[in-house]
């Protein structure tokens, strides 16, 4: 019994580790660990998903708004490369979880305007 008990917990680990694998989902951080992405990667997009009028009053510079209530289970046009690594803020992880049902495969959700502390800017951009 006792040389059974390695072998169970490995086989216990493997299948626990291919279920996660063939789960979609999105990536959590912290405002922190996003400022240091976006200076080290390229070709992101910087999603907004609060109302226009929220957006217009502060958000991140270059950021998208597509407000969270719009995403449904269409395609998004201002989207088109389901790949890309798209860094999503505000009511981001309500967001997050509907693009990973629309197919986006590299979310990463990063909390709300009031956590960042970069550059924002206000107005449409």
């Amino acid at each position: 019994m006792k040389r059974m008990i390695p072998f169970l917990m490995a086989l216990l680990l493997l299948t626990g580790c291919g279920a996660q694998s063939e789960e979609s989902t999105y990536r959590q951080i912290n405002a922190e660990e996003a400022a240091a992405m976006m200076e080290e990667e390229s070709g992101y997009l910087i999603l907004d998903v609060r109302t226009a009028e929220e957006f217009s009053e502060k958000h991140i510079p270059g950021a998208v708004n597509i407000p969270n209530e719009t995403i449904g289970d269409q395609d998004i046009p201002e989207l088109p490369d389901k790949e890309q690594l798209i860094l999503v803020y505000c009511r981001s992880k309500q967001a997050s979880e509907k693009l990973v049902k629309l197919g986006y495969t590299n979310i990463v959700e990063f909390g709300g305007i009031n956590d960042w502390t970069g550059e924002t800017v206000s107005g449409a951009s």
